[in-house]
């Protein structure tokens, strides 16, 4: 099994959903705010997201979302929760895995689970099945988020997410601190860094 220094395994998928498990979080529907934004971000466009995890930001998505994760166990979480998603592998032999169909793609807690350059390179994977015009969402955690995941690996501030926007052929439209200003990241451990980019023409 996996350690907690992985995302690979059942163990960080069965951390993911402890996570969500608090009868506060879900009386409280403290996703509401995310949820949100997520949609004011993606409008009516479908959108791909890479690293999707068990589904929460896929989840606020629905029913316009794909997800796509390394994790098998956490896709099988996402498809229990009637979601759209598949392995890394599987992906591309689905009726989704079509160039342009995206109009966004989204990496919400992603980047800084490896080092930049090859969040950049799995990113890049995915590009042929994005529209010409189409929408990148990156979202990071502030400092305390960061420090709250062993399995965090490179901080990314707004700086570093523009870089990997700009590698991706995608320029900066929005830089965005939520749902608190930016002073907050340093306590708040669920403050973030929200890049929201469109490609270059």
């Amino acid at each position: 099994m996996a350690s907690l220094e992985s995302t690979e395994g059942e163990e960080y998928t069965d951390r993911l959903k402890r996570l969500e498990m608090p009868l506060w979080k879900r009386l409280l529907d403290v996703q509401a705010p995310y949820r949100w934004n997520l949609r004011r971000q993606f409008g009516d466009r479908e959108v791909l997201e890479v690293g999707c995890g068990i589904g929460r930001c896929l989840a606020h998505l629905a029913p316009r979302g794909v997800g796509v994760d390394h994790n098998p166990h956490s896709i099988a979480t996402c498809r229990d929760r009637g979601l759209t998603a598949f392995t890394t592998e599987e992906f591309g032999e689905t009726e989704y895995a079509k160039p342009g169909r995206f109009g966004g793609m989204l990496a919400a807690h992603l980047v800084e689970h490896m080092p930049h350059s090859e969040a950049v390179g799995i990113l890049s994977g995915y590009l042929d099945y994005l529209a010409p015009d189409a929408r990148l969402v990156l979202i990071c955690p502030q400092e305390r988020g960061y420090a709250s995941d062993s399995t965090h690996v490179e901080f990314a501030d707004f700086d570093a997410l523009t870089d990997v926007a700009r590698q991706l052929g995608f320029t900066r439209v929005r830089r965005q601190s939520f749902p608190l200003p930016r002073a907050a990241g340093k306590v708040f451990t669920y403050n973030e860094f929200v890049l929201v980019a469109d490609r270059t023409a």
